[in-house]
């Protein structure tokens, strides 16, 4: 007779039910891949009961969510439901004034909330450091992962049905769906209900390409992330941004590039995973990343970073700010006001500030720029070729000052990097620096050959895959897998933007 270890599924199956904060449930974990592929199974089968695969899809965003961040799995819900509620209230009002208030009232919930949880500590060191230590006595509040997506995610629904561009949701539990839906759920794109809502009740479909299409994206996914990324954040990136002042100016600038790729191939492959397993389920994302690094004038480095999060601030803040309508300089002034509270929308710090600070002075002066010289470009595609490879130079070492400001710990990291790199930039110890990091090194030429890959040489690539047959499909990534397998840490490492 066989003895059933009982005990021990039991036990595992409570694991499987039990937050833990150290380990949260993120795309590149061999858990996550073992429950996607059940998942997945019974998703299949209710493809034609569309209530029923709803409410399924719901549970399992829920608990994904729980896995993330435990019980504030509550504060999804809660925007769920507010926001719903107000969402239908605005629809039925015929006063102006009083849809102002209803839309008012979701603006100041989901920035009450989102206020709350990512700035009180904030204020509270603040206070202590003015005040004296122990001036106010409160326990650090943690952050909920994702908090910042969905409630913007929220509020855009709320507004646009204010501005008349969609009309509210009959049943809550599309709402729910739409909110909660777990691909995009901790770290965005943010997804506006207008592009989502119309695909939640359309019948199940999921077509070869689109299905070779998903593949590519997790594949490539994979390989930015959990190979490239980490990689270099942990045998490189860290070291230097840890003790600048052990390293020279030249290791200290390499850092910089090296935390550049870092945070693209961390971020846009997260996004790259998101749209692939939303289009294994049918559902299609807009494109959050398009090769940043390109961009050849600052307007569209931000017209290719993170394209939720900056059309949503042009939608939601600048344009309610007043944009351009209101003169120059009421413009200029909009954009850095924009950035500014995009900087603090990342976190309560100095370092964000500044970040935000520094895009927006950027952003106002390439504007000005273009309201004094006539032939100017708005548009670094339309520049000659000469002038388009100076600007994408200018403007990578821009937002590489950028990244400095955000990546470090405090100002006190920023100024001895900066010092190093001014006072200390010993080109002698090159050949030691290649010998020592020639691993690093590979993947950073990796990480940057395959962004500035000529357009037409990569979406050539994404086709083949996306045509490949099944099991060259299925193989490759099998070979992404294992090569994670072959380089990964001991720890599975979160995704930068989880903290935000």
């Amino acid at each position: 007779m066989i003895d059933f270890p009982i005990d021990e599924l039991l036990s595992r199956a409570a694991e499987l039910l039990r937050y833990d904060a150290t380990a949260p449930l993120i795309f590149n974990s061999g858990l996550f891949l073992f429950l996607f592929v059940g998942f997945a199974g019974f998703y299949l089968l209710l493809r034609r009961t569309t209530t029923l695969r709803i409410l399924y899809v719901i549970a399992f965003s829920i608990y994904f969510y729980y896995k993330s961040s435990g019980i504030y799995f509550l504060l999804l819900l809660f925007a769920a439901i507010s926001d719903y509620l107000i969402g239908n209230a605005i629809a039925r009002t015929e006063d102006k004034t009083t849809k102002k208030r209803w839309v008012a009232l979701s603006v100041i919930i989901n920035l009450g909330m989102l206020g709350y949880f990512k700035y009180t500590n904030f204020f509270i060191e603040m206070a202590n450091g003015l005040m004296g230590a122990g001036f106010l006595d409160f326990q650090n509040i943690f952050l909920p992962v994702g908090i910042s997506f969905f409630v913007f995610q929220s509020m855009s629904y709320t507004i646009d049905i204010y501005r008349g561009q969609i009309r509210p949701l009959e049943r809550w539990i599309d709402y729910l769906f739409y909110l909660s839906f777990f691909p995009q759920l901790v770290a965005g794109p943010i997804v506006r209900a207008k592009d989502f809502i119309p695909q939640i009740r359309r019948p199940l479909y999921v077509s070869r390409e689109m299905f070779g299409t998903a593949i590519g994206l997790i594949v490539i996914g994979l390989l930015k992330k959990a190979i490239i990324s980490d990689y270099i954040s942990l045998n490189f990136v860290d070291r230097i941004f840890d003790e600048p002042a052990l390293y020279s100016g030249f290791e200290c600038l390499m850092g910089i590039y090296g935390y550049a790729l870092q945070i693209y191939c961390d971020f846009s492959g997260y996004s790259d995973m998101a749209i692939g397993i939303a289009l294994l389920l049918g559902f299609r994302f807009p494109k959050n990343f398009d090769a940043p690094y390109k961009a050849a004038t600052i307007t569209e480095f931000w017209r290719r970073w993170h394209i939720s999060l900056s059309s949503w601030l042009r939608d939601y803040l600048y344009i309610s700010l007043g944009g351009n309508r209101k003169g120059k300089v009421r413009t200029y002034l909009n954009l850095i006001i924009t950035m500014v509270l995009g900087g603090l929308w990342h976190g309560a710090a100095v370092r964000f500030v500044l970040w935000g600070a520094l895009h927006g002075v950027a952003l106002a002066l390439h504007k000005m720029w273009l309201a004094i010289v006539p032939w100017a470009k708005a548009n670094g595609k339309d520049m000659n070729p000469l002038s388009r490879v100076l600007g994408t130079i200018l403007t990578f070492h821009i937002v590489c000052l950028g990244w400095l400001l955000f990546r470090a710990e405090d100002m006190q990291t920023v100024h001895l990097m900066l010092y190093q790199i001014l006072h200390s930039f010993n080109t002698s110890i090159i050949p030691q620096f290649v010998l020592g990091y020639k691993e690093v090194l590979a993947l950073i030429v990796l990480g940057y050959g395959m962004h500035f890959m000529p357009s037409a040489i990569d979406g050539d690539m994404q086709r083949k895959v996306a045509n490949a047959s099944f099991w060259w499909q299925v193989a490759l990534l099998v070979i992404v897998a294992w090569c994670v397998m072959q380089i990964k840490s001991s720890d599975i490492q979160p995704f930068i933007y989880f903290q935000f």
